[in-house]
């Protein structure tokens, strides 16, 4: 019998250790395959919650952040696409010159997952900015990404123009950050148990194995 489990994957549609982060817990839980029955919730998480509708460059961002110089900057890009093509997942880093804010992102991915389509549109997000080097904050971008994955553009559009389930999403990211989720991927299987960061397969398999023999 399948031993239930429950997944909050708290991320942020522009974190390259978040798209690392779920290729690989999607490999851990092929692994685990029908052992387990998995539903996994897509969680809100705004790294730059006051970046202004324009955007800022990457570069700049990241001198202004964590005080990286660009030597520094790019040998993370590159740990960070060989741990992408690790998983499967293609960073094209050159197309990505910009970091975007990414609330109405967050709130399409509330009413997909309304629409049980939440993670098809977190994928495709993801691939959206870090393969593609779409702004993820453009609604237009947005639109057409919720229609490439099976939702309805007009119904997503409808979302969008009118700043609904924007609660929802505020709601969501003040209870993780009360609750001391201050860094993204944060994992949360079952409500109880964290595992942070863009873990390797076996690390997720590992962790879930071991949830799960103590769950039964």
């Amino acid at each position: 019998m399948a031993t239930p489990v429950k997944i909050d994957f708290v991320s942020d549609v522009s974190c390259p250790w978040c798209a690392i982060g779920l290729n690989s817990l999607d490999k851990a839980l092929a692994a685990i395959g029908d052992e387990a029955e998995v539903q996994i919730h897509f969680q809100p998480f705004e790294l730059n919650a006051k970046m202004p509708p324009e955007g800022q460059d990457i570069g700049e961002h990241l001198t202004e952040k964590y005080g990286s110089t660009a030597e520094q900057q790019e040998q993370a890009r590159e740990m960070i696409r060989a741990r992408g093509a690790e998983v499967g997942f293609d960073f094209a880093m050159g197309k990505r010159s910009r970091i975007y804010n990414t609330f109405d992102a967050h709130r399409l991915l509330h009413w997909a997952g309304l629409q049980g389509k939440q993670k098809e549109l977190k994928q495709a997000l993801f691939k959206a900015y870090f393969t593609q080097g779409l702004d993820p904050s453009a609604h237009e971008v947005l639109i057409y990404v919720a229609g490439e994955v099976g939702l309805d553009k007009e119904a997503a559009r409808q979302v969008l123009h009118s700043g609904e389930y924007g609660a929802d999403v505020r709601e969501a990211e003040e209870f993780f950050h009360r609750h001391g989720i201050n860094s993204v991927p944060a994992v949360i299987i079952n409500e109880r148990h964290l595992i942070s960061g863009g873990q390797p397969a076996a690390v997720f398999e590992k962790a879930l194995r071991e949830i799960m023999a103590k769950s039964t």
